[in-house]
């Protein structure tokens, strides 16, 4: 139910945000293109048209006849007001995620610590493990690297990137921070490390024990 909630979570925030950047798009360049703001937003054109349309019914967008048969796109006061919300939304958003991530990372390290468990690594790269590398210098753990099957480069900003769970003999313990797909990334772990020394912060919405198929 936990995982469930995150998600509906994460998707109903992804949907603000396009709306947030199709809406400051649409008031910085009023003669730009679907095609442009498509680009400028990094989704597909049918989606760009799909927001485009929702925000016209929902009176946050005026449409108007250009030259050369293009349309000019322009934000009503509704649509200015929308816009004040869902960046205000945003910003507060982003501070207890900020708060709770460091609270949560913070109490796992701090575990770590107590537990002599001096070698860690981070499994998942983003947001979650850039805070994790932050508290890490509070307290005598050494986050060795940050696991990421799917990485392309060699470092995560100061520390190596694993491709691999394998081979991780010589890790006390390691912090779950990825967001995506936390119980894929968690049953990676299964069997490289004993499952009481993967930690999993309650930010996840995510536990071994209440959800089905998390290890193999």
């Amino acid at each position: 139910m936990a995982q469930n909630s995150t998600t509906s979570n994460q998707a109903a925030d992804a949907e603000n945000r396009i709306t947030l950047d199709l809406l400051t798009a649409v008031h910085e360049n009023a003669k730009a293109s679907q095609r442009s703001l498509a680009s400028d937003l990094g989704i597909a054109l049918g989606l760009t048209n799909a927001y485009l349309k929702r925000c016209v019914r929902k009176g946050l967008v005026k449409v108007a006849q250009a030259p050369a048969n293009r349309y000019a796109y322009y934000l009503t006061p509704k649509g200015f007001s929308e816009k004040s919300r869902l960046t205000t939304g945003y910003l507060r958003r982003s501070f207890d995620f900020y708060r709770h991530a460091r609270s949560e990372c913070d109490d796992a390290l701090a575990h770590c610590a107590d537990l002599g468990w001096n070698r860690v690594v981070l499994a998942g790269t983003g947001d979650l493990a850039e805070i994790a590398l932050l508290c890490g210098l509070r307290y005598g753990v050494t986050i060795v690297g940050v696991l990421d099957p799917k990485a392309t480069g060699e470092h995560f900003l100061h520390v190596p990137l694993i491709k691999s769970a394998q081979g991780l003999d010589a890790i006390d313990a390691a912090l779950l921070t990825d967001f995506s797909t936390p119980k894929r990334t968690y049953a990676s772990l299964i069997g490289a490390l004993p499952i009481e020394r993967i930690l999993i912060p309650p930010l996840l919405g995510f536990s071994p024990d209440t959800d089905e198929g998390a290890a193999p």
